[in-house]
């Protein structure tokens, strides 16, 4: 016993020495981050981004990737990017900009915030450079907008158009003896066709036929604008497929050189003043980050609210919008005094109908006692203009994908699945007649139907209500550009569902004149954790799915978070855009 008591004590003794010492640990390295000495930009330095990068509607913070690699794990939002331009703009220390462009996975609104914003620092005078070995669409999307673009000599620039595919799931489930029972209100809400089709209907055809080509006209013209370049000689490159290599883009003025990295740099050597590429002075847009305080000033205060992601019943996580945890947000906006206006940032493709109804609420109480404002990011559609629909003005980019004013219930019915390819059958008792309605194990007969078509429609109203009331509309008016229709912002303002097309900085300012605010300082929320708050938190996350990512891969990661999506929607009401989709920019 006493050998026991002997173990014991040293082993806890070396427990709490261990504990104490990795808090130690962990406050050092907080602080050294937070001590740490900024990096001043020297004379005729060169801004690097790398679009490569997604630039979040909010500063991620990843505490594992800072601490492995010194601050790059921390990189700007959107908006942070685009007053890190503006900034440099007037910046003496930076020279010019130099863009990787190879690849480009922010979206297609989010890209054109980038690109004005990129066309307003050109007329500083400075110049801008483009580069990639390879250059998509997307890529280019951006990359058009420089004063000389270089690919590699056997590289190459994608110039073919842009593609939307949706996955259907009919036949796989037919061959399952899986049943989904589907309930839907609005004859253009494709969610559900992935269940109930093997293709698209014509009405789903028709409006991304629409929305499509109002992105690849928007792609086209910023080409022709910057290049020089007919509409016409671009869209016939294009159907013609006449670009296929380096040398085609070369010879169609579509890229103004074709070098190696070696020499680009050497261009900008020439530029910035220096003999030796060596000796350019490159900053990285996150270091250049870490230098500038971007701020405000005067005694207004606009608050920031971004709501980025799904949205979701209770609470959730950082890549959600969940009802509870938003709820709670807005009312403590609300009853702060300090708040003059609020912008809402929506980015969100939609989700629970009854979560969105709930958050809807918060702000209808909200503009009682201040402005709001919504600004659109890449989507802001079905859910996501729901929760948008009843502010006092609505901005979005004119490649923002909104609207889409509809709601579906899924149930599966998994009962011939279970019997015949598992041999599993279910029997019940109940003590009334729809006591286990709605059922994923047996067929729903007419009656049961019934209820679920009608609690569908009466979302559906209530959707459609809700938009009549905040943009001052007749039901009638907007069920006419309802009905589950997706709109790209440009299109969105001349139906009535956006009042203009702006950014988040002009929602911020129309915010500041709807409260009368000469001058004002802006506070984003949900407010980010702290380094050490971010490291405890994220750990199991983190470590989780970085286990996943290596035995699966990156594309079967992609294709479970898909699936797991599909578990998230079925048996609750939907206000969201489909979720089998793929863009081919």
């Amino acid at each position: 016993m006493k050998q026991f008591f002997k173990t014991f004590f040293a082993s806890l003794l070396a427990l709490i020495i261990f504990s104490v010492i990795g808090v130690v640990i962990l406050v050092s390295i907080a602080a050294g981050f937070s001590k740490e000495e900024q990096k001043i930009t020297v004379a005729n330095s060169v801004l690097i981004i790398d679009i490569a990068q997604n630039f979040e509607e909010q500063t991620k913070s990843d505490a594992f990737t800072e601490i492995v690699r010194q601050r790059k794990g921390k990189s700007p939002s959107l908006s942070q990017l685009i007053g890190l331009i503006q900034h440099a703009k007037k910046d003496t220390a930076i020279k010019g900009i130099y863009i990787k462009c190879a690849q480009n996975p922010n979206g297609y609104a989010a890209s054109e915030e980038l690109r004005t914003a990129l066309l307003e620092f050109r007329k500083s005078n400075k110049f801008i450079i483009a580069y990639g070995e390879t250059i998509t669409q997307k890529g280019y999307w951006i990359a058009n907008v420089a004063n000389q673009i270089y690919t590699h000599p056997q590289g190459g620039l994608e110039f073919s158009g842009f593609s939307y595919e949706t996955m259907f799931l009919k036949g796989l489930l037919d061959k399952l003896e899986i049943k989904p029972q589907v309930f839907y209100a609005g004859k253009f809400k494709s969610a559900t066709e992935p269940f109930r089709y093997a293709q698209m209907s014509e009405a789903n055809k028709l409006q991304t036929s629409v929305w499509l080509n109002a992105l690849y006209t928007s792609f086209i013209q910023g080409v022709s604008d910057t290049r020089g370049i007919e509409v016409a000689a671009l869209k016939q490159m294009s159907n013609e497929g006449k670009i296929q290599s380096a040398n085609d883009a070369l010879q169609n003025n579509l890229v103004d050189g074709l070098l190696y990295d070696d020499q680009v740099k050497k261009l900008i050597a020439k530029k910035v003043l220096v003999t030796k590429q060596e000796d350019i002075s490159f900053v990285s847009i996150n270091d250049y980050a870490a230098t500038v305080a971007l701020r405000g000033s005067g005694s207004g205060k606009i608050a920031i609210i971004y709501a980025d992601g799904d949205i979701e019943m209770g609470k959730g996580n950082s890549d959600a919008i969940a009802s509870d945890d938003y709820r709670i947000l807005l009312e403590k906006i609300k009853n702060d005094k300090s708040i003059d206006a609020v912008v809402l940032r929506v980015n969100s493709p939609g989700g629970s109908a009854l979560a969105s109804d709930i958050i809807w609420r918060e702000i209808e109480l909200l503009k009682k006692q201040k402005p709001v404002i919504v600004s659109m990011g890449n989507y802001a559609a079905s859910g996501g203009y729901y929760i948008a629909c009843g502010a006092d003005s609505i901005l979005a980019d004119a490649s923002t994908i909104t609207g889409s004013i509809g709601v579906f219930s899924v149930i599966p019915n998994i009962e011939g699945f279970m019997k015949n390819k598992l041999g599993i059958t279910f029997d019940r008792v109940k003590t009334s007649q729809y006591a286990d309605v709605p059922s994923a194990t047996r067929t729903m007969n007419a009656t049961e139907e019934r209820f679920m078509q009608s609690s569908v429609d009466s979302i559906y109203y209530s959707f459609k209500s809700r938009v009549a009331k905040g943009r001052k509309k007749s039901i009638e008016y907007v069920d006419s550009i309802a009905q589950g229709r997706v709109w790209i912002g440009s299109d969105a303002v001349k139906v009535g569902l956006v009042d203009k097309i702006g950014n988040l900085n002009d929602a911020i300012a129309t915010a500041a004149r709807m409260a009368k605010l000469k001058g004002y300082s802006t506070k984003s929320y949900p407010e980010s954790k702290s380094f050490i708050e971010d490291l405890i938190s994220g750990y199991e996350d983190n470590i989780k799915t970085k286990a996943i990512k290596e035995e699966i891969g990156e594309a079967q990661w992609q294709v479970l978070q898909q699936v797991k999506k599909v578990k998230q929607i079925m048996g609750q009401t939907q206000a969201r855009l489909p979720i089998f989709e793929v863009n081919h920019p």
